[in-house]
């Protein structure tokens, strides 16, 4: 046993250096030093948009580095604890080592998905648009779910997020909803979850308890960066402001603050209504507009290369998911095969698995088509 055990310590010590040569935590480290003096600027806040900026990057910089020195420090401490186990014929500690080795390989495969992560806006925030689809009420309390779903996994990993835009359905739920997933690596991590998702359950608005299938659409789109060169003249956009509306009986924006802005060419459609002030919103929709934007041309671009036509609607994607609520519990993804029989742990965040399955599923194709 010991044997086996040193022998899964060392193939686990390969992965991480792997991990650490790939992720380049030495450039990691340079990075914080250099976050570092430009957070420690005495004009730092003279530029609130600068600062917030610097301190998110450094803030994702040492979440970054420590979690690469606690794990490399895990596996070092469980290689000492077994040369100790071994040399004192300790049955405990060896029974200790090969728990920790297997909590270890865990969060080792965790981490090694990141290196998968090479697309091109891989590395980028992530803006994430969530629509109900067919299923009438059902599909809209099905929409204002998903947006809980990541805004809660966001919340367990400590991102920080800003929800751009929520448009009430009229009995229950979300018409549609916009956010931001404000850490590196977002798009690329969450870029598995564009697609249908359909949910099959017990509807709790059918007073006759039927069975209802209903569906929501999710679009994930990288942050637009200055050098991506989306320039929109101002004669190819119509501005139009209205007062932000809410749900019933939640304390709503009185002022005509609400933002919507339409790309003439396109016909694409985008609004923001969160924050208070009618420029504040018209920024956060020029960002949603230019992803947008982009989205559509890197898509225009691959029907090229493919020699094939496509619309940018198709970015929502074929069904992916399934959320089964009766008459069994599941949440099955459709093209990695992963399902779990948690439902309830899913719709609190806990998605890590069908997002390191997809990112998996992804590079597999990926490598195929290569």
């Amino acid at each position: 046993m010991t044997a086996d055990y040193a022998d899964q310590l060392k193939s686990l010590d390969a992965t991480m250096r792997n991990i650490e040569s790939v992720l380049d935590i030495n450039r990691l480290r340079r990075d914080k030093e250099q976050l570092e003096q430009e957070a420690s600027a005495p004009d730092l806040w003279d530029d609130q948009a600068k600062a917030q900026d610097v301190t998110s990057r450094l803030s994702y910089v040492n979440g970054e580095i420590g979690r690469l020195e606690r794990l490399r420090g895990r596996i070092d401490d469980a290689e000492v604890l077994l040369e100790l186990a071994q040399a004192e014929g300790d049955a405990g500690s060896l029974a200790e080592v090969g728990t920790e080795l297997v909590a270890l390989a865990k969060a080792v495969e965790e981490l090694e998905v990141r290196t998968l992560l090479s697309g091109e806006y891989d590395s980028r925030e992530a803006l994430v648009a969530i629509r109900a689809g067919a299923g009438g009420v059902d599909a809209a309390d099905f929409a204002e779910m998903l947006l809980r779903m990541y805004l809660r996994w966001a919340e367990r990993h400590g991102y920080p997020t800003e929800v751009y835009d929520t448009s009430y359905a009229e009995e229950a739920g979300l018409k549609s909803a916009t956010f931001a997933v404000k850490v590196p690596y977002a798009y690329g991590t969450l870029s598995v979850e564009s697609g249908t998702h359909r949910l099959v359950r017990i509807s709790p608005f059918d007073n006759q308890g039927r069975r209802q299938t209903s569906f929501a659409g999710v679009e994930v789109l990288p942050v637009v960066e200055q050098t991506d060169h989306i320039d929109i003249p101002e004669n190819e956009m119509r501005v139009d402001v209205f007062r932000s509306s809410g749900p019933g009986g939640q304390s709503v924006n009185t002022t005509d603050s609400a933002v919507r802005i339409t790309h003439i060419p396109t016909g694409i459609v985008v609004s923001c209504q969160n924050e208070k002030s009618q420029l504040q919103n018209k920024a956060s929709a020029m960002r949603v507009l230019q992803a947008r934007l982009l989205e559509r041309k890197r898509s225009e671009e691959k029907a090229k290369m493919d020699g094939l036509k496509t619309d940018a609607a198709g970015s929502w994607g074929d069904q992916m998911r399934s959320y089964v609520l009766h008459p069994y519990q599941m949440v099955k993804d459709l093209r990695t095969e992963f399902e779990t029989g948690n439902p309830t742990a899913v719709f609190d965040g806990e998605i890590d698995s069908f997002v390191e399955a997809g990112i998996r599923w992804r590079k597999q194709r990926q490598l195929e088509a290569a």
